[in-house]
């Protein structure tokens, strides 16, 4: 059984909460519904923006607060703001570095986005799926405040490139991509900004790791191999098993 002190439960959502890139399962809504029938606060923090967490959520758990883009952007109540954004100089050595490897990329805004990948990169699919922004060129996002990498001849010198700037790097060997984010933000980060110290956390991917390893029950949904010391919890990456932790989550949390 597990005893829980915590009052707020964070989830990741891609490979966590969804597993099609669209969509949650019905009984992984149903056990988040549980949890906060149960007096936990929730919070979705995702490598997404803000704006595309919410055709994902589709209007559930209004009373969610949401942090987007590894933490460069939250949205409490509703209302989106970018706590972390590039400077003008950094993005310029990133494009620069973006040529010299002839290298694609997703870039967000607070809200609109520039893409210059192929269309049928599977990331492509996640990006403004409600279609509430803009696809502008980078020029015209008054900041960046997300930057990702879909292709480059050399990937591991496009994450050398970040490191060296300084920036957050998560290179997903998987899916091909490499993630930045401003400086040293990361989701837990973002959550020690709003004030949250004591949590219960799910995630499934290297960007989640410091978020569990400081919660006070952390779950690992999957077998990535970076998360293996930082997860109390593992269990499969299926709706029924990720919803019935969840539930366990809930039923702590009612004592």
């Amino acid at each position: 059984m597990i005893k829980l002190r915590s009052r707020t439960a964070v989830f990741d959502i891609d490979g966590t909460l969804c597993f099609d890139g669209r969509t949650i399962d019905d009984r992984i809504l149903a056990a988040l519904g549980e949890c906060e029938r149960a007096g936990l606060h929730l919070v979705f923090a995702s490598a997404r923006p803000i704006r595309d967490l919410l055709p994902v959520l589709d209007g559930s758990f209004p009373a969610a607060t949401l942090i987007g883009g590894n933490g460069s952007l939250t949205a409490v109540y509703g209302k989106v703001r970018a706590r972390a954004a590039f400077d003008l100089a950094t993005v310029g050595m990133l494009l620069d570095a973006v040529g010299r490897h002839a290298g694609t990329y997703l870039a967000d805004g607070p809200w609109d986005y520039a893409y210059t990948g192929p269309d049928d990169h599977p990331i492509r699919n996640r990006v403004d799926q409600g279609n509430l922004a803009r696809h502008v060129d980078i020029a015209e996002l008054p900041e960046v405040v997300k930057f990702l990498v879909v292709g480059a001849s050399d990937m591991m010198a496009m994450a050398d490139a970040g490191r060296a700037l300084g920036l957050t790097v998560n290179h997903h060997l998987d899916e091909g991509i490499i993630d930045y984010a401003p400086g040293t933000t990361t989701k837990w980060e973002a959550l020690q900004a709003l004030g949250i110290s004591d949590y219960a956390a799910f995630g499934n991917d290297i960007n989640d790791l410091d978020l569990l390893r400081n919660a006070e029950h952390s779950v690992r949904v999957g077998s990535h191999p970076g998360l293996d010391d930082a997860a109390q919890l593992t269990v499969p990456a299926s709706p029924e098993d990720v919803a019935g932790a969840i539930s366990s989550l809930a039923a702590a949390a009612r004592g």
